[in-house]
């Protein structure tokens, strides 16, 4: 004889497969950790627009979206930060609004989604754009010869890189994305991590702590994972299983939030549908049911639709 709570524990499975969620409701019952018509997706590539204004970035994002019809919305953010009009690239002042024109992005993204479906902002961290403001080279050999000067530089980036992530959430978005792309060996030492760039990074990510879906993407393939499964404001962790090598039985077995990963960003465009739903379940057997399908980086940007459209295809999306 079934009991009480066995009956309502499969009527409510039942209910999920048989209603057809938003986009924004999958991703928030993958949160909690609820049953699901199907798990939510997501991918990404670049568009190359960060020469044009915000309102065409905004036209392209949601074009991706409605097209390929992804749960989650992870919005590209490629507008550099500014130099110093004069002098040394470190000199740098806090700027309230760095990306002005992501901003405006996010504004129309916003209006476009009505609420349907969740997005997040993404942020590349304080190091990435210290690199980007000069070079690797030059970053690393200030590391070595003036490192006070690198992470007074550093600290200013965060600063305004906070602020950023709090406009963002005002202007709508449910999280940030933070790309964390030297936690890593060969880049960054432990040691040299957890002092260039940990303490700004998470400057950053507590500016907008209270967020629901801020999500940690761990971009490499020799990431010291161990660091993040634990003590960050964050509900969800994006990750290469196939770049990696870390399965995501491990990563379930260590870590309890959102598992955002499961296809292979790299060889994507040569996955056929039966690639692509073998990932899909082994991925989400491992992971349980806080799991979001998505590749560990983005797809490639020469990804023809054609190939895209296969996942959503497989998805019954």
């Amino acid at each position: 004889m079934l009991s009480r709570r066995h009956f309502f524990l499969t009527a409510g499975a039942l209910c999920a497969a048989q209603t057809k969620l938003t986009s924004r409701e999958r991703v928030d019952r993958a949160l909690k950790g609820a049953d699901l018509d199907r798990p939510p997706f997501t991918f990404w590539h670049h568009f190359g627009l960060e020469r044009l204004p915000g309102a065409r970035h905004a036209e392209a994002t949601l074009a991706f979206h409605r097209k390929f019809r992804t749960d989650l919305v992870k919005v590209m953010s490629d507008y550099p930060y500014s130099k110093p009009a004069a002098g040394e690239w470190y000199k740098l002042k806090v700027d309230t609004n760095p990306f002005p024109e992501q901003i405006r992005a996010l504004e129309l993204i916003r209006d476009g989604l009505a609420g349907k479906a969740h997005f997040v902002e993404t942020i590349f961290v304080p190091y990435n754009q210290a690199e980007k403001l000069s070079s690797k080279e030059e970053v690393a050999k200030m590391r070595r010869d003036n490192p006070q000067a690198l992470l007074d530089a550093l600290e200013v980036i965060a600063k305004s890189e906070a602020s950023h992530a709090r406009r963002s959430i005002a202007a709508g978005a449910s999280g940030i994305f933070l790309a964390i792309d030297n936690a890593q060996d060969g880049i960054l030492t432990q040691e040299e991590y957890a002092k260039f760039s940990e303490p700004f990074d998470r400057m950053v990510l507590d500016a907008v702590r209270s967020a629901p879906l801020n999500i940690l993407h761990l971009h490499g393939d020799k990431v010291y994972l161990d660091r993040f499964y634990r003590g960050w404001p964050a509900a969800g962790i994006n990750y290469s299983a196939h770049g990696t090598g870390v399965s995501v039985a491990e990563a379930r077995r260590r870590y309890s939030g959102l598992l955002m990963c499961g296809l292979d960003e790299r060889n994507y465009r040569t996955l056929a549908a039966a690639d692509l739903r073998r990932q899909w379940r082994e991925a989400q057997a491992a992971a349980g049911k806080r799991f979001l399908l998505a590749p560990g980086c983005s797809v490639p940007n020469e990804s023809e639709d054609e190939e895209l459209l296969r996942l959503p295809q497989v998805l019954g999306a």
